[in-house]
């Protein structure tokens, strides 16, 4: 069975974005670089929301074709391109053939088939209303937090629409770069 990882990024106030939905606040060095294209390979299908998928749609296809592109960007765009994506999104009506909508109504039980097929990992990576939802429902598997030294003092809130306490396990900590912590953390055994 595959297992669903949420990778986020945050401050170190806990904000997945900044105020105004600003995202140029994070580092990604070498190291950060080398883990982020690591998971990627265990993973056979990017899962976003709606609003996330709208970024990463208008900026990897080409990323690694820009003059002077971070290497992070290099290496990655590729990989993006490669993947399946699936998108949630009750609105969205025309994506690409790699691209593939799940309707809000049928979420549950698409991801939940989705997870019982073989295969590698499926990554939700970023956003908060999506990933509330699936921490809710049971279906997350991994949370992975990448901690960039910076408070924003506002933003979106990581994981704000949780409505329940949800106790976690630490799998992994790690420092990359001298410059942010990657914790990984696998809901807890009630």
């Amino acid at each position: 069975m595959r297992k669903l990882i949420y990778i986020v990024n945050t401050s170190l106030d806990g904000y997945i974005d900044g105020p105004g939905g600003a995202f140029d606040w994070t580092t990604v060095g070498p190291e950060f670089s080398a883990f982020s294209e690591g998971l990627t390979d265990e993973t056979d299908i990017l899962l976003y929301g709606r609003v996330v998928y709208g970024w990463m749609s208008s900026y990897w296809p080409t990323a690694d074709q820009e003059e002077g592109a971070h290497p992070h960007d290099v290496a990655y765009a590729p990989k993006w391109r490669a993947r399946p994506k699936v998108v949630v999104s009750d609105t969205l009506t025309e994506v690409p053939d790699d691209t593939r909508i799940i309707r809000g109504a049928s979420l549950e039980a698409d991801l939940t088939a989705l997870k019982h097929e073989e295969g590698g990992h499926i990554l939700l990576t970023g956003g908060n209303a999506l990933a509330s939802t699936l921490v809710g429902l049971g279906l997350v598997d991994e949370i992975v937090m990448v901690v960039h030294p910076v408070v924003l003092t506002g933003g979106t809130p990581l994981l704000s629409g949780v409505k329940d306490r949800l106790r976690l396990g630490l799998l992994e900590s790690r420092t990359c770069d001298d410059t942010v912590i990657i914790s990984r953390y696998a809901p807890a055994a009630p």
